[in-house]
């Protein structure tokens, strides 16, 4: 990511950034489940998902939307010159669409949609955010994520 000030952010808006391809490891999936306390068989052990439909382990549906910000980091999209913090504020029309299996590589695409002033020093973004699994044409997860700024 890049940083700059609020006009460039704000003429970013439409753009797509595209990340570099992160593996998502049985042992990401292992660590996920402990720390979530979600140790479903289909995540987790390997022989019993095997026999599903999925045919192996696949991550968590939270584990692939928690990706988001290591995804982000890899792209060049702007980010906010002298910003203190960002913290989520929700998500909008998040949808798990395919299973990412134990292995893959995922990578994120992020077009943010929308940049504003909410009051002095605090800004609120709207990020399209789309998770593809490589070598799958219908993406894992598609989601509009918003977070706040302040500076």
């Amino acid at each position: 990511m890049t940083t700059t000030g609020i006009d460039a952010i704000q003429q970013s808006i439409g753009t797509e950034y595209v990340s570099d391809w992160v593996e998502v490891s049985q042992d990401m999936i292992d660590r996920f489940a402990a720390a979530t306390g979600d140790h479903q068989f289909i995540h987790v052990d390997p022989a019993a998902a095997a026999l599903t439909p999925f045919g192996g382990t696949i991550a968590h549906g939270f584990l692939t939307l928690s990706l988001m910000p290591m995804l982000m980091a890899k792209t060049d999209m702007p980010r906010l010159a002298g910003a203190r913090m960002g913290v989520n504020y929700g998500g909008d029309k998040v949808r798990f669409l395919t299973p990412v299996p134990s292995g893959a590589r995922v990578r994120g695409r992020f077009v943010p949609l929308s940049f504003t002033e909410k009051r002095p020093g605090q800004y609120q973004q709207s990020t399209q955010f789309t998770v593809e699994i490589e070598g799958k044409e219908k993406p894992a997860l598609v989601a509009e994520w918003i977070s706040q700024v302040f500076v």
